[in-house]
């Protein structure tokens, strides 16, 4: 059904109403993130094995394999500093993944976003709550990480504790910008473009698994503006129990990646939903 024939509450057509890209009150979202909380429910536990199976096998494969030639970075183990850069890396991919492919199916596939949108719900609502949602899963990622290095002896505690609101931004920053590729994407083979030209270099060139100062200097500052980076730079002294540095700077981008990403990707929704 064509979004244009959807109605909010004042009888004005969702799609067509002047702030319908954005949301229509602070709490309407919450409803949408409910709704895909209620469904993730019911498999749950397999939803967090796929997730945490990648950045595991990253973490042991390589901090165990691998550490034992490197030795060690910045003067901690290697598995120690991979296990700092897993934990942002994970954010990353979660929040991604549940933007991109799960929200692509509820609202382009199953069509959910139209059931949703015949609610006083405004389109807006339904890309925040869905922006929160990946942000949440992706959090689970992250805390799951960081309890196992914890665990292993890979994190300080409690130290690591300020890691959690970075994670919470990182993952917020993540959907959004995925949100804009799923608002863009024609079908499911699209974000394999994104995969392969943004996430997986953002992977290998943000400090994940070697220090970003090993970069020539150009790269070092293309990095520096990257979302990954600047989660790893918070995330990683937070769990080693140093001091933060420039993180104001860090916080600013990623909030900045994060509103950014929000706005664009509701704008080009609604534009998408008038077609």
């Amino acid at each position: 059904m064509d979004a244009r024939t959807y109605e909010t509450h004042d009888g004005t057509p969702s799609a067509q109403h002047p702030f319908a890209a954005f949301p229509a009150n602070a709490v309407n979202w919450i409803a949408v993130w409910r709704r895909n909380y209620l469904v993730w429910k019911k498999l749950a536990i397999a939803s967090m094995f796929g997730n945490l199976a990648d950045p595991m096998i990253y973490l042991f494969g390589l901090g165990l394999g691998l550490g034992l030639m490197v030795g060690h970075v910045d003067g901690v183990s290697y598995i120690a500093f991979l296990a700092a850069g897993t934990a942002a890396s994970s954010v990353m991919m979660s929040a991604s993944f549940e933007s991109m492919y799960s929200g692509f199916s509820r609202m382009h596939v199953q069509r959910t976003w139209e059931a949703i949108m015949h609610t006083p719900l405004s389109l807006g609502d339904v890309v925040l709550g869905e922006v929160v949602w990946a942000a949440s899963k992706s959090v689970l990622s992250g805390i799951a990480i960081m309890l196992v290095a914890s665990a292993l002896g890979y994190a300080n505690f409690p130290s690591m504790l300020l890691a959690l609101p970075i994670i919470v931004l990182a993952g917020l920053a993540f959907a959004s910008v995925a949100m804009i590729v799923t608002a863009l994407a024609p079908s499911y083979d699209f974000f394999m473009f994104y995969q392969t030209l943004v996430l997986t270099p953002m992977l290998l060139l943000s400090g994940v698994f070697f220090p970003t100062s090993q970069l020539p200097a150009a790269a070092q500052a293309v990095t520096a503006a990257l979302p990954l980076a600047n989660a790893v730079d918070l995330i990683r002294p937070a769990m080693l129990g140093r001091p933060l540095e420039h993180a104001l700077l860090h916080v600013s981008v990623l909030a900045a990646y994060a509103i950014g990403g929000f706005v664009v990707s509701a704008i080009l929704f609604r534009r998408r939903m008038m077609k």
